[in-house]
């Protein structure tokens, strides 16, 4: 089983995908896919080999049923190579694909990671915070009392293991998540906000909370990773 990145925004697949992923992509005949519609899109553009409508696929999101994953599994069962796709950057990382891979072990199933951008370690790595311990958290709580409590445990954890905390959320929900940070963070916390990475529009910034008052990122549904260090 193939782990397949996929591009994070719009553009040439060969201006962030290496050639030695290319080219296995454009070989495999087998999917299990996040979403058809933007799998097929992406897999014309990667330059597959077959015609779209000779391949296999499946799909499995967070919308599948996970006690039937056995049955995803029966092309690579049987001796076929088969991809598992994200919808954007690497698989499995903020991804139900990790459900896929786990049983792919169980059953003995060889997995091998490809190369491809990964939004997360992106952002860390132009941050500007601290690389060597870091903690990724995926969403925030999405009721505002509840994602100000989980803030400020986060602010916590850095100031007491030293740690950059980083976490993502649903764009329609970005601007909320960045009022709660400046209204809880301590004005000498620093945060990054990374938007549409990768892409055209790219914007990644880091500063203290107190830097941040009164400001508006354009960050309303794109999407963005937050990461919060002290200095």
């Amino acid at each position: 089983m193939y782990l397949l990145p996929a591009p994070l925004a719009e553009g040439s697949v060969e201006s962030v995908l290496p050639e030695g992923t290319l080219l296995i992509i454009r070989r495999l005949e087998f999917f299990i896919v996040e979403e058809l519609r933007t799998a097929r899109r992406f897999l014309i553009k990667a330059g597959i080999q077959k015609q779209i409508d000779e391949l296999n696929f499946q799909v499995f999101n967070e919308h599948s049923n996970h006690q039937d994953v056995q049955d995803y599994l029966a092309a690579a069962m049987n001796g076929h190579d088969v991809g598992l796709l994200s919808e954007a950057g690497v698989p499995c990382v903020a991804d139900p694909g990790s459900v896929i891979v786990g049983v792919a072990h169980e059953n003995g199933i060889r997995v091998v990671p490809l190369t491809g951008p990964s939004s997360i370690l992106l952002a860390l790595m132009a941050s500007g915070f601290n690389g060597q311990n870091f903690a990724f958290q995926g969403y925030l709580p999405a009721e505002k009392v509840m994602r100000e409590k989980k803030i400020k445990e986060l602010e916590k954890m850095i100031i007491e293991k030293g740690q950059t905390q980083i976490f993502i959320e649903t764009p329609y929900r970005n601007q909320q998540v960045f009022e709660s940070l400046v209204k809880v963070c301590k004005p000498d916390t620093l945060l990054c906000i990374a938007t549409s990475i990768s892409g055209a529009h790219e914007t990644i910034k880091s500063q203290p909370i107190a830097d941040w008052y009164g400001k508006k990122p354009d960050i309303h549904k794109k999407p963005t990773i937050f990461l919060l260090d002290r200095s």
